[in-house]
């Protein structure tokens, strides 16, 4: 009866540590909060037609993402980089686990600085859209009214 609790101990002990892996999992993405607005891109591949809109788009509205706290990951097939700050320290499939996006769809989510998904789309966010969203928050509002 000894050797039963004692595996039930160590049972216990293994799924303590798992969760805690998932729970530093968690906190790869918890950098950014209070502090950043992340947008999350999801791609199947470099090649997405979807993939080259949306750097585009990034890329020629840079000041306006840096004026908002954005940072931008993509999560392209199993890599993961960021533009505009530090990446998440995360695998791809983390972070495609924690949002729910299947290794073939393509997914835009914007997340505000509360750590929550303010939106989310299966095509690329424009610029104008994702500083709409942004600039409607009330915490960008006092963001605005303070500088």
């Amino acid at each position: 009866m000894r050797w039963v609790r004692n595996v039930a101990f160590i049972a216990a002990g293994l799924g303590a540590w798992g969760a805690g892996s998932a729970g530093s999992e968690a906190a790869g993405m918890a950098q950014y909060r209070w502090k950043n607005r992340p947008l999350v891109v999801f791609a199947p591949a470099q090649a997405d037609a979807r993939l080259r809109l949306q750097r585009a788009d990034v890329a020629s509205n840079k000041a306006g993402f840096s004026e908002r706290d954005m940072v931008v990951i993509y999560v392209i097939g199993d890599q993961v980089v960021a533009d505009l700050g530090p990446a998440p320290g995360l695998s791809a499939r983390a972070l495609r686990q924690r949002y729910g996006v299947g290794t073939e769809d393509f997914r835009a989510i914007l997340v505000g600085k509360d750590g929550g998904a303010k939106r989310t789309s299966p095509e690329p966010l424009t610029a104008k859209v994702l500083f709409a969203t942004i600039d409607a928050m009330p915490m960008r509002r006092d963001e605005v009214r303070r500088r």
